[in-house]
């Protein structure tokens, strides 16, 4: 009993060091933030220095750290490193652009087409009844939606808001008003078949989907062959995708669903800063 009573006062906290796999620049970009932030609301104090809060905050968001390990390995408590990490989330947040200014700055690149595509971030199953919309029978998981947007290159430009996981890809364009946008930018995108129905104006479609096989119709060799091209024109969009789930917060997401909109356009721009270094 002594002998045990010996080791356990002799434990100490034990640290490692991990390498954050991110750029300078994305560095000092979240910490120049965080002190127009602090200049702003005149906070002259932090227990830690911009730089070294922008490092923890990252790590958590890069490599889906605890909090509470983060904060025994800073000497700071959870709940402080809880508190950076939802400030500069929405610090991040706020830079991501709206739909419309989305759209006009690729016009005013030059651009003439952008991608469209859906995607399911895994999250934890929540118990009661109202967790059940969050089911994608698709993905055969729990999670929640996303749309995002892209340009010719797979930059990404735009994301939506969350929504529940049942939710198709038309559903949420019509709620986002993305034909409307499209239309008024005087720009066209390339979609999934997920998108079918979403456009109906033959004449002048804005939203271009690929054509799919029925019982009774099979695709002719001209169809299969537009399939194939629109498909290499798309994969770019799915470049998108994994560039922002590199962030491995979005392994399963353990926030709040009501954050996770914040968080996804946050990783937007993070998302950038690291694509165009």
């Amino acid at each position: 009993m002594t002998n045990i009573k010996k080791h356990a006062e002799d434990t100490c906290p034990i640290v490692y060091q991990c390498r954050l796999s991110l750029s300078t620049r994305t560095v000092n970009h979240l910490a120049d933030l965080l002190r127009r932030h602090l200049k702003a609301i005149r906070s002259r104090w932090r227990i830690l220095p911009p730089g070294k809060i922008a490092v923890i905050v990252l790590a958590v968001l890069r490599h889906d750290e605890r909090l509470a390990d983060m904060a025994g390995g800073n000497d700071v408590s959870e709940s402080t490193v809880r508190r950076w990490r939802d400030e500069l989330i929405a610090l991040l947040a706020a830079q991501a652009p709206r739909l419309d200014r989305a759209l006009k700055k690729v016009v005013n690149q030059g651009g003439e087409v952008v991608l469209i595509g859906g995607t399911l971030i895994r999250t934890q199953r929540r118990t009661g009844p109202a967790d059940r919309r969050n089911y994608s029978g698709k993905h055969r998981s729990h999670g929640l939606h996303f749309l995002a947007l892209t340009d010719e290159n797979g930059r990404l430009i735009w994301i939506s808001a969350a929504r529940p996981g049942r939710t198709h890809d038309n559903t949420a364009a019509r709620h986002d008003h993305i034909l409307a946008h499209l239309r008024a930018a005087g720009l066209s995108a390339l979609a999934d078949l997920g998108f079918r129905g979403l456009d109906n104006d033959i004449r002048d479609p804005v939203i271009v989907t690929g054509y799919t096989a029925s019982r009774t119709h099979k695709l002719t060799a001209g169809q299969k062959e537009a399939n194939r091209v629109l498909a290499v024109g798309r994969a770019p969009v799915e470049h998108g995708f994994a560039h922002l789930k590199n962030w491995r917060i979005l392994t399963k997401l353990r926030t709040d669903p009501a954050h996770a909109t914040q968080l996804l356009r946050a990783l937007l721009v993070l998302t950038n800063l690291e694509v165009d270094r």
